[in-house]
This record gives structure tokens, C-alpha cells and sequence, in this order.
């Protein structure tokens, strides 16, 4: 359950050590920070209270993604469609921290509707 947390949330397990004498069970993963945010709750909630995550600062790692991308080539727009319905992961990321900043966010409420 432990690990559906780090992957739900973009993590990937780096290292799991079993600690001699104990029933400890150490495990490194490393998370962008922007999913990290109420980690610990959870985290305690799927390992019904065995899980003490402990938070701590690794590395800086750059999103090999555009969030301005929009499919553009013939070959994309067969693969993607023609919005690109997948979520972009750091789009995702930039209107979630523009958001709780309280800047504004290029987002649709309602693209397409209808009036009965």
C-alpha cells in the first residue's frame, strides 16, 4: 500500500533496507515536492498507522515536460488527439502552485456545454 502512495503521487522507490534484529523497513523514494504536501496522513492512513514518513530535501530535477505543449505535428495529433486529453504533469504542477499563490490561471471552467 506504501508504494501505491509514492506512485500515485510521480514518486519512484530509489532504496528498501531491512534494518538487522528489527522489523523495520526502510524505504527511499524520491518525490517532487509539489506532491508531497499532505503525504504524511496519507501515507499513515493506507499502512493503518506502520508508515513514519520522514520528509527531507534530495535534489533539484528538472520536468523533461513543456507546460505551454499542445500537440502541433500530424504524427502528435494521431497519437494525442486533437486536445491532448492526457494531463500535462507540469501544466498540472504550475496552475496548482499559481493557483495557491492566488495568481491567475489560464483554465477553462466549461469548454464544452449545452443548453437544454
Amino acid at each position: 500500500k506504501m508504494y501505491s502512495v509514492v506512485n500515485k503521487r510521480r514518486g519512484r522507490v530509489v532504496k528498501e533496507d531491512m534494518i538487522e534484529g528489527s522489523s523495520t523497513f526502510t524505504v527511499t523514494a524520491h518525490i517532487p515536492v509539489i506532491e508531497s504536501f499532505n503525504i504524511g496522513p496519507e501515507l499513515r492512513k493506507q499502512t493503518s498507522g506502520m508508515a513514519m514518513p520522514q520528509l527531507i530535501f534530495s535534489h533539484w530535477e528538472v520536468l523533461d515536460i513543456d507546460p505551454r505543449w499542445v500537440p502541433s505535428t500530424e504524427e502528435e495529433l494521431l497519437h494525442f488527439g486533437e486536445k491532448a486529453d492526457s494531463a500535462n504533469p507540469a501544466l498540472k504542477y504550475m496552475n496548482d502552485i499559481r493557483k495557491r499563490k492566488g495568481l491567475k490561471i489560464d483554465e477553462k471552467i466549461v469548454e464544452f456545454a449545452e443548453k437544454d
